[in-house]
């Protein structure tokens, strides 16, 4: 039997032009999201109105990440809230139920 030069799951081949098109875009969505941390650490940006309606820049970033830029809340305070909330450390803003926005909400409420 002899050996397969490509996997079905290998990614299709793109132009020059298709990869310096991705390359700007996922540059652009990095400098708003550092843009965003910014803010929430400096207290411009409310984490609540992130989490009930997200821009799309945020859509696949980590919940975890997202909260570690809020002030006060480090890594162990976060793991805790995610817990709780019984969301993966690994989940995105986009990937979250409703249910679990409305507990996250309800946890920066406080």
């Amino acid at each position: 039997m002899p050996a397969a030069t490509k996997s079905p799951s290998a990614a299709p081949e793109r132009s020059l032009t298709q990869r310096m098109e991705a390359l700007n875009e996922a540059n652009r969505i990095r400098t708003k999201r550092a843009q965003l941390k910014k803010d929430l650490r400096a207290g411009r940006s409310n984490v609540n109105v992130l989490l009930l309606s997200p821009p799309d820049y945020i859509l696949s970033a980590k919940v975890s990440d997202l909260l570690l830029a809020v002030p006060k809340y480090g890594h162990v305070k976060v793991n805790k809230i995610l817990a709780q909330c019984r969301i993966s450390p690994s989940k995105t803003i986009g990937g979250l139920s409703q249910r679990q926005r409305a507990e996250l909400v309800s946890h920066f409420r406080k």
